[in-house]
């Protein structure tokens, strides 16, 4: 039996999934194949059309109430350990009671750093409007996906967490200003060409050069902690807080692993879904071929692995807080115009009011569109 699969393109994306692939075959006989696309095809995916030619979808939560609504992937049984989530990481999969995908990836936003070129880390973003913020030599990932859920990340370390704000406004107009005026200084501080990355670019140069000393707010990934994987290693630590709150509030990231409603081995793929999600296999062969785990158990056992840095320990508490982004289906319709309107607040020096008029007004749009 052979089935096929779709992930994305890093190693933590797909290294990890053949190499268990692999493992499972030899324990199984079952063969899994792999394709992958892009880290922007995987948040823009068509997950109807790619469910028609695949048995697994790997996907990001926000997709879940579309595939409710159009049935293009199994509901699958609850997951029976449920200690094993990671703050909101196995429940992000759920949507109007069915489960429709299982954490086999775990992430959130986070602080990265070159511990050798910076020793005292940002602990506000207020530090980033100061005279003297030059001294963290900041890059920060403002691709413009990144750049708007950096902004929602803002805005949930005030205590937003309940988006949309009201029927007229995404974000409260408080919250949204203090958001934007943070990301221009932040963009300010970089070089221009940061609209342009995502955190896989932010990483790369962060470990390849010497040119910047941190990154306040990105997606993590433990592959970039881990000793020998690029030339300079990577320390992770709590994301900035807004001054006066006690905590920060990254949104939620990772990855599910889904099963297409047109696979005709539907008991084939749930037992590997099952499979590759269990502890042992995502401390194992998962975790040693890149992978990075969504199991909590796999966390805690390799807290003090000094081969993985000091991500696991360093990420628990900023994943524990982390909050889950809406999943509503014309969510996904909304961060596509928001896309469209991040870029110009950065290259073109709008004033955070306009462009947060902007996307009041297409977020108005899609929820009218929706009812």
């Amino acid at each position: 039996m052979q089935l096929k699969g779709i992930t994305w393109d890093h190693p933590r994306g797909y290294d990890c999934l053949v190499a268990a692939s692999r493992a499972y075959q030899l324990e199984t006989g079952i063969e899994i194949v792999w394709a992958k696309r892009s880290l922007q095809a995987f948040a823009d995916a068509a997950i109807d059309r790619l469910a028609r030619e695949n048995d697994f979808i790997i996907l990001d939560h926000p997709h879940v109430g579309l595939i409710a609504e159009t049935g293009s992937l199994l509901p699958l049984p609850q997951p029976t350990d449920a200690a094993a989530s990671l703050g909101g990481s196995a429940e992000s999969y759920f949507w109007e009671g069915p489960c429709w995908a299982y954490a086999v990836d775990a992430s959130c936003q986070m602080a990265a750093a070159r511990p050798d070129l910076l020793s005292d880390y940002p602990k506000t973003w207020e530090q980033f409007l100061a005279a003297d913020a030059k001294r963290f030599s900041p890059l920060t990932p403002l691709l413009p996906v990144d750049a708007f859920d950096m902004l929602m990340t803002l805005v949930a370390g005030r205590g937003e967490t309940e988006l949309p704000h009201s029927p007229t406004e995404f974000v409260s107009s408080h919250n949204g200003l203090y958001a934007l005026t943070i990301l221009k200084a932040l963009y300010a501080l970089g070089p221009s060409e940061a609209v342009r990355m995502n955190p896989i670019h932010v990483f790369e140069t962060l470990t390849a050069t010497d040119d910047f000393a941190c990154s306040p707010c990105l997606f993590g990934y433990v592959n970039y902690a881990q000793p020998g994987f690029r030339p300079h290693q990577i320390d992770y630590f709590d994301l900035p807080k807004a001054q006066g709150h006690a905590r920060p509030r990254g949104i939620l990231g990772g990855a599910g692993i889904g099963i297409s409603a047109q696979t005709k081995h539907p008991d084939a793929a749930l037992d590997f879904a099952k499979w590759v999600t269990s502890q042992a296999v995502q401390t194992g062969v998962y975790l040693e071929n890149q992978g990075q785990p969504a199991n909590r158990h796999s966390w805690i056992a390799k807290a003090n692995d000094p081969a993985y840095g000091n991500f696991f320990q360093g990420a628990l508490h900023t994943i524990d807080n982390a909050w889950t982004r809406p999943r509503a289906p014309w969510f996904l319709g909304f961060v596509d115009d928001a896309c469209e309107i991040m870029p110009k607040f950065f290259l073109q020096d709008q004033t955070p009011e306009t462009c947060l008029a902007a996307l009041n007004q297409s977020y108005t749009h899609h929820l009218g569109k929706a009812h």
